[in-house]
């Protein structure tokens, strides 16, 4: 290096391979500690919450503060419920995965009640443009684990005829838009879907989920900019969950702000919020729906949590960072609602105990139900032919002759 000359800095995550996860810099707000503007505040007055943690659970798991939203007893054991079936379904397909039946699948252990939480508290016809670790949004929304599972097999009863990779679920139905592997896609196909409903005097919204790697794509800045110009009826999640695949959140610029803090550049209102508090979650998510369907435009919510486990079962994080072995300041999503649910005096540590046995037979019935249609190497197959169908409403000339001759007649 010349003397004097600038340098070039590349960022290194704190811990390495083989040693233990270091998190003595992440700095906490107390739970309950941030304001909860109104809906309808300036952007500029609220510049303060992209570097603030919104938290409603505090240590002991008692809910606190302005951000803590009045659910009844039974929002709270469905949200429960979905994060455990969630959980249990991940597990499921991991094992399946390990034996061969199919070959591709991701987890969101630790991660459940960023979609699950956020499902809970937008509508039912509200469209959702997820990434690929918020198979909460399905299981919340009620889509029958036997069509997720037929996806991941890509079998005989697979609703898009084997056409996406294993977990690139996609449902209509479910307002569950097609993931894409190419990633920040979705924001843009969000804000558009957000501009066309608000056109069409539509109150649905629209909401998208991002990993904080993806931030550093152009769609990411091309939709934020479109939202703020038109004031888009729309929510931008970002998954903070710290690892972009194999390259930590300093490669996407984690190091120098928040990733909620680059919301503030285009005029629209940032919030941070631990990513494992299903009440906090669920907290801004209502705030910023209500936001958008009264007409105030879009919101950024950056959702800090940890991504517990490998990228996908493709992936050994053990070659590239320390071992998740304990000590994630925030805890587990799941543990800490049913400990809250528990000190309010509506839940017990046998009503869980039932109920982890409940959504595991769940799962084992839809897995067992799914199998029988077919897996990755044995079963039922859709015939090659369905690759015509489902292109045009209305197939060409061309290609019904195409598939004739494919059909041999």
């Amino acid at each position: 290096m010349l003397k004097n000359s600038p340098g070039f800095h590349v960022p290194e995550p704190l811990a390495r391979p083989g040693c233990e996860a270091d998190f003595s810099h992440i700095a906490l707000d107390a739970a309950g500690a941030v304001e909860c503007p109104p809906i309808d505040v300036d952007p500029e007055s609220i510049r303060n919450l992209p570097y603030r943690l919104i938290r409603v659970l505090d240590d002991q798991q008692r809910q606190t503060g302005p951000w803590s939203p009045d659910l009844d007893t039974d929002a709270l054991k469905a949200g429960l419920r979905a994060m455990m079936v969630t959980r249990a379904y991940d597990a499921r397909m991991v094992r399946v995965q390990r034996q061969g039946k199919t070959s591709f699948y991701m987890k969101c252990t630790g991660e459940e009640a960023v979609a699950v939480a956020a499902a809970m508290a937008l509508e039912q016809g509200d469209m959702c443009f997820p990434t690929y670790r918020q198979q909460g949004l399905l299981v919340a929304r009620k889509w029958p684990l036997v069509e997720m599972m037929n996806q991941v097999y890509s079998n005989s009863h697979d609703l898009l005829k084997g056409r996406q990779m294993p977990v690139f679920y996609s449902s209509r139905k479910a307002g569950f838009f097609s993931i894409s592997g190419n990633l920040g896609t979705q924001y843009s196909q969000a804000v558009g879907w957000a501009m066309g409903a608000a056109t069409d005097q539509d109150r649905r919204i629209a909401a998208a989920w991002i990993g904080e790697g993806a931030t550093a794509e152009g769609d990411f800045h091309y939709a934020l900019t479109f939202a703020s110009v038109y004031q888009a009826p729309v929510i931008l999640n970002i998954v903070n969950n710290q690892w972009a695949i194999s390259s930590f959140s300093g490669i996407a610029g984690g190091e120098r702000t928040t990733f909620a803090a680059r919301g503030l550049a285009y005029g629209i209102p940032a919030l941070r919020v631990d990513g494992n508090d299903y009440l906090a979650v669920y907290a801004v998510t209502a705030w910023a729906a209500a936001r958008a369907r009264a007409g105030h435009g879009p919101t950024v919510i950056e959702l800090f949590t940890y991504r517990a486990e490998g990228h996908s079962t493709s992936d050994d994080p053990s070659k590239y960072r320390a071992a998740m072995t304990c000590g994630w300041p925030l805890g587990d999503p799941i543990d800490r609602l049913k400990c809250c649910m528990i000190g309010q005096g509506i839940w017990s540590e046998e009503a869980h105990a039932a109920l982890q046995k409940e959504v595991d037979e769940e799962v084992r019935v839809a897995g067992k139900l799914s199998e029988s249609y077919g897996t990755l190497k044995e079963g039922g197959r859709l015939p090659a032919s369905t690759m015509f169908d489902d292109v045009y409403k209305d197939m060409p000339a061309h290609l019904v002759h195409q598939r004739a001759m494919m059909l041999g007649n």
